[in-house]
């Protein structure tokens, strides 16, 4: 096979095109960096832009063939589908009320999905989903990008192995500023979709940052939810959305949580934290300072474990690529999330599962995450009842 070649009967790049992430927009250049890191994938589509004319100006922007940069993903799906070289996933980097019909027809295409969360707007919509991509036989993989955090996957090991003993206790934030003031009324575009509830859906913070917050805690500890009771509210005045949410949880098993989310919490930049409390210790890491993991056994000191020194296993080594001392973050996740969806699709070459070690959202996690928005909704709007989701 000569180099740089997709081959799809083999383990040449995947061809992989893209819906959304065009001229302005910050997360489809996310991706698109995030899928090349480890030269896992070749970029030759995209339908970059609702409008047609910035769709195809975008697309050839990025050095995109005149004949693959597409007015709508709607052509996008039919024209690839046809070709002998066809893209063989698509990443959906859209506002979230353009998630499920784009999702819908590239499976009905035989097109592998990845997409940005929340999955969809609905409950709804998310089962449909589900139905669809298990018919398809198509790798379906949702982007919360900090499971792919080298010190994120140590602690998942940590609580499987029964290194801090049972859960009890779950604590999950995330907390930003940005939102402190309407700047959804200057014109600024990631703040206008996000705040409608025509694009966002029914939540506002809760889908933008708590859904990563709640997928966190659910991927690190393993537990499944049994009920919620939630506080939400709106800061800022005229909003339509919620703009911080408190909210308490009850898992199966016994275990209670607390998650806070919040983009009016001003001198808070990207504050992503999780603490895992079980009988035997405790693990406490912040995105902020990703490759650190805080581990207290019972009754002894606290000790620090670095994603590439002392203390680190193979479950964060499988997922780093430097050397200790030089940090991984943002980028690195996506990209881990990128690099476990390609051993999938290879693997579904083939016709085989996938190794055991490959861990990344999968559509089933998006109904999950919709369920816990629909149910944060609902509890509030009741004036912050307990509600199973």
């Amino acid at each position: 096979m000569v180099e740089g070649r997709s081959d799809a009967a083999g383990g040449g790049r995947i061809r992989l095109g893209m819906v959304g992430g065009g001229q302005g927009a910050f997360i489809g250049a996310v991706h698109r960096i995030a899928s090349r890191i480890d030269d896992q994938y070749e970029f030759v589509a995209g339908a970059l832009s609702s409008q047609k004319k910035r769709a195809i100006a975008s697309g050839l922007e990025l050095g995109l063939a005149k004949d693959r940069a597409y007015g709508s993903y709607e052509e996008m799906a039919r024209a690839e589908a046809a070709r002998e070289d066809g893209i063989e996933a698509v990443a959906i980097v859209t506002p979230n009320h353009m998630h499920a019909g784009p999702a819908t027809t590239f499976l009905k295409a035989g097109i592998h999905v990845i997409c940005d969360k929340p999955m969809t707007t609905t409950v709804a919509e998310a089962q449909a989903l589900v139905k669809l991509a298990k018919k398809s036989g198509r790798v379906f993989a949702l982007t919360h990008n900090y499971t792919g955090y080298p010190m994120v996957r140590q602690a998942r090991a940590m609580v499987a192995d029964g290194t801090i003993g049972k859960v009890r206790v779950v604590q999950a934030e995330y907390a930003q500023d940005w939102l402190t003031e309407r700047v959804e009324t200057t014109g600024q575009k990631q703040a206008a979709w996000r705040t409608d509830p025509k694009k966002s859906g029914a939540g506002g913070a809760i889908g933008d940052i708590g859904t990563h917050a709640y997928n966190l805690a659910c991927f690190v500890t393993g537990l499944e939810l049994e009920s919620l009771c939630a506080d939400m509210s709106i800061s800022a005045r005229g909003r339509k959305l919620d703009d911080n949410d408190n909210i308490l949880l009850r898992f199966k098993g016994g275990a209670r949580g607390m998650l806070w989310a919040s983009q009016v919490a001003v001198g808070n930049e990207n504050a992503l934290r999780l603490r895992v409390y079980g009988t035997k210790g405790g693990l406490e890491w912040a995105q902020e300072e990703p490759n650190k993991l805080w581990y207290t056994p019972f009754g002894q000191p606290k000790q620090l474990l670095t994603r590439a020194g002392a203390g680190a296993g193979e479950a964060a080594a499988r997922v780093s690529r430097v050397p200790s001392g030089h940090p991984e973050g943002y980028l690195e996740g996506f990209a881990n999330i990128y690099t476990e969806v390609a051993q999938a699709i290879r693997s579904a070459r083939s016709g085989r599962k996938p190794p055991k070690d490959v861990v990344f959202p999968t559509v089933e996690d998006g109904l999950v995450g919709m369920k816990f928005i629909e149910a944060a909704v609902k509890s509030s709007g009741k004036g912050a009842v307990w509600v199973k989701p």
